[in-house]
C-alpha cells in the first residue's frame, strides 16, 4: 500500500498553505496557538473567507455547497489549517449537523438550513449530554411531550459548548419515556431565542467560558423541526457521532505545537539556560515526532480502507486515531508548557503586552489545562478502549 501523496495531493497541499498564509487575518493570526479557544467573531470571519473560496463544508457533496475533496484532501485540508493553526470551520455545523439534515431532513428543512449553517449566518450548538448521561447518551431525561403541531420540552443539559453565542441547537429529546433507552429519542433543532430557554456558565479549569449549563423550561418546538422520523433519533445520533469523530487525531495540531515547544526551548529570553540541549528534553521531542508520524500514516491507512470499501459506514478502527490522537494532543501541550517554564505562569495573558519571551510563551499553561478533556469530549477514551476490544480485537 502507497501511503504517499501523489503529485496532484502534494500540489493541493501547496495550494491550501498558500491560500492560508495570504488569506489568514493577521489579528487571527497573531492569537493562533496562544489561545486554547479562537473566539466567535474570530471563528466567524474565517469560516466565511474559507465559504467564499467554496471551503468550509469540506467533505459535504456538492450539491449542498460542498467542493468534492476527495477523502485525502480533506485529510490535508484539515490538517494544514490545524498546523497554523487557524479556526476550524465550526464542527457543530459543518461535521455534525449539517449532515444528519442533508442525509435524514425533509426537502423544506435542507432549504431552509444548509446555507445558512455553511455560512455560519446561524451557529449551532449540541444539546446531548446532561447530568448522568454523557457517555452513556441514551440515558438522556430531557422529556419532549406532543401538543398538536409543537413538542414541549423540559430537562437540562451540561457541557454545551458555545451555548451563550449559539443561534440554534440539535438537541436529543425522549418523545417515548416507556420505549428501551435506544428508542422513543428524538432529534430536534431549537432557536435558541425560545422563551424558556436558560444559559448559564461553566467556567473551567483554563479559566475560559466554553462550556455552559443549559435549562429547558416549558420551551416549545416546532414538529417541523423535528428531523427524521419520531423516536429515530438515536439513529441519527450515532450518524452524527460518526461524523463528529472525523479527523479526531488531529496530528498538524500537535505537530504544530512541538515546533512551538522546541522554538520555546532554543531561545526564550529568562530561562535559566537553553532546554533545547537538554537531552532528556529532546528524547521526548523525537519520540513525539515518531508518535505522531505512525499517528498519520495510521489515519492514512484508515482513509484508504475507507475509500477502498465506500460504503459510508463509520470504520471501527477511527477509535484508535481518538484515543492516541487524545494522547498526543495532551503530550504535546504539556511539551508546551515545559518549554514555556516559569514564563507560562499567567492564564489569563496580561503580561503578553510586555512582549519578548512573554508574548512567546503566551497561552501555554490555558492550552495545557485545556488539553486535559482531549480524552472526555468526543467519546472518553474508556469508551474507545471498549469499542477497539470489542470490533477490532474481537474481545
Amino acid at each position: 500500500m502507497d501511503l504517499s501523496f501523489s503529485p496532484e495531493e502534494i500540489a493541493f497541499r501547496d495550494e491550501v498553505r498558500a491560500f492560508i498564509r495570504d488569506n489568514l487575518p493577521e489579528q487571527i493570526r497573531a492569537r493562533a496557538g496562544r489561545v486554547p479557544y479562537f473566539d466567535k467573531a474570530d471563528v466567524v470571519a474565517w469560516h466565511k473567507i474559507l465559504d467564499a473560496r467554496g471551503w468550509a463544508a469540506s467533505h459535504w457533496p456538492k450539491a449542498y455547497g460542498g467542493p468534492g475533496f476527495s477523502p485525502v484532501q480533506r485529510y490535508i485540508f484539515m490538517e494544514e489549517m490545524l498546523r497554523v493553526p487557524t479556526p476550524e470551520p465550526l464542527s457543530f455545523n459543518i461535521n455534525m449537523v449539517g449532515p444528519v439534515i442533508y442525509t435524514f431532513g425533509s426537502d423544506e428543512q435542507k432549504a431552509r438550513f444548509l446555507p445558512r449553517i455553511r455560512s455560519l449566518d446561524w451557529w449551532f450548538c449540541q444539546g446531548f449530554s446532561e447530568p448522568g448521561a454523557g457517555s452513556d447518551l441514551a440515558a438522556l431525561r430531557t422529556s419532549a411531550r406532543r401538543e398538536g403541531d409543537d413538542y414541549i420540552l423540559n430537562g437540562q443539559k451540561i457541557w454545551t459548548s458555545t451555548a451563550h453565542v449559539a443561534d440554534w441547537m440539535f438537541c436529543l429529546v425522549r418523545t417515548d419515556a416507556a420505549a428501551k433507552k435506544q428508542e422513543g429519542i428524538s432529534f430536534l433543532l431549537i432557536d435558541m431565542r425560545t422563551p424558556g430557554i436558560t444559559v448559564r456558565p461553566i467556567i473551567t479549569i483554563d479559566g475560559a467560558h466554553h462550556t455552559n449549563e443549559v435549562f429547558l423550561d416549558e420551551v416549545r418546538v416546532p414538529v417541523a423541526n423535528r428531523i427524521g422520523e419520531e423516536s429515530k433519533g438515536w439513529d441519527y445520533a450515532k450518524f452524527l457521532l460518526g461524523n463528529e469523530r472525523t479527523g479526531i487525531a488531529r496530528v498538524g495540531l500537535s505537530q504544530g505545537r512541538v515546533s512551538r515547544a522546541v522554538s520555546l526551548a532554543a531561545g526564550a529570553e529568562g530561562l535559566d539556560s537553553l532546554l533545547v540541549d537538554d537531552p532528556a528534553f529532546r528524547k521526548r521531542v523525537i519520540e513525539l515526532e515518531i508518535e505522531l508520524k505512525a499517528l498519520e500514516i495510521t489515519a492514512l491507512r484508515i482513509i484508504d480502507r475507507q475509500r477502498r470499501r465506500n460504503d459510508g459506514r463509520p470504520d471501527p478502527t477511527s477509535s484508535v486515531l481518538k484515543l492516541r490522537g487524545a494522547e498526543t494532543q495532551q503530550a504535546s501541550a504539556q511539551l508546551v508548557l515545559d518549554a514555556a517554564g516559569q514564563l507560562a505562569a499567567p492564564l489569563d495573558g496580561e503580561l503578553a503586552s510586555i512582549g519578548g519571551a512573554f508574548a512567546d510563551a503566551q497561552g501555554a499553561a490555558s492550552i495545557y489545562l485545556s488539553a486535559r478533556a482531549a480524552t472526555i469530549y468526543g467519546g472518553a477514551s474508556e469508551i474507545q478502549k471498549n469499542i477497539i476490544a470489542k470490533a477490532i480485537l474481537g474481545l
